[in-house]
């Protein structure tokens, strides 16, 4: 337990000084715009794909599980339209993320502390974590343009399943979606997603930076850093639903 606070604290501190002793903008505008093409536009290939398919797979299991003639084929899209919006494209996505853009971002910068580089930049007065950690906060503030893309796609997704499938009319589908559609599931989804963001960029820098060992840790500290963020968006999730939708 007291292990377990001490590397919460070393987490809040960390927080604090990236913010510190900020780097020269014409020396950071180059770091965000890579980290923006890493971490946002490199992950945007696994987001469509994995969308568009559980999309139409929801609508498929919906359907096949409406055995209730008076139930009407329109609760296919709107069970599509809420698994998607609500909990798939910013809690689901968040975790893949984790796997892919977290092990990126703990590999890249615990190769760095490996090989010495960040020691070298602490001996030339620069601010490591602010250099290391700040563009990938940045970068991550345009986290909920990729769950906006997952929303699109998984919907869209399971329209084309619905409706080739034979399961609904594209018109039933389309009155699903509008059913009952409440803006402030949008504005929860987004809510989320900014949290989600940051806790992505900096859970894994976290176990990146502090690592100790040689290039066997990377790789330990890369799997330590994957389950530490599922497992804090996970319960970041619960209570912001409470706190939001109870």
């Amino acid at each position: 337990m007291i292990k377990a606070l001490h590397y919460i604290g070393m987490y809040f501190l960390m927080i604090k000084e990236v913010f510190n002793k900020p780097t020269k903008w014409k020396v950071m505008k180059p770091l965000i715009l890579k980290e923006i093409d890493d971490l946002i536009i490199g992950s945007m290939g696994i987001v469509a794909f994995i969308s568009f398919f559980i999309g139409a797979v929801v609508a498929i299991q919906t359907a096949l599980n409406l055995n209730n003639p008076l139930i009407p084929k329109s609760l296919i899209a709107f069970a599509t339209r809420q698994s998607v919006i609500l909990e798939f494209a910013p809690t689901f996505i968040s975790i893949i993320m984790a796997g892919r853009a977290g092990s990126y971002i703990t590999s890249s910068i615990g190769t760095m502390r490996v090989t010495e580089q960040i020691d070298a930049l602490e001996v030339m007065g620069v601010n490591s974590l602010n250099y290391l950690v700040f563009p990938k906060i940045i970068a991550f503030l345009l986290y909920p343009f990729v769950i906006s893309v997952s929303m699109f796609l998984g919907i869209l997704g399971g329209w084309i399943a619905g409706v080739y499938g034979g399961f609904v009319g594209s018109d039933e589908f389309i009155q699903g979606i509008q059913t009952e559609f409440k803006p402030f599931h949008v504005f929860y989804a987004f809510f989320k997603t900014f949290i989600f963001g940051f806790m992505l960029a900096t859970i894994p820098s976290f176990h990146g930076f502090f690592m100790k060992g040689g290039a066997l840790e990377v790789g330990k500290a890369s799997t330590t850093a994957f389950v530490w963020t599922s497992v804090v968006i996970i319960l970041l999730n619960y209570i912001v639903t409470q706190l939001l939708l109870s």
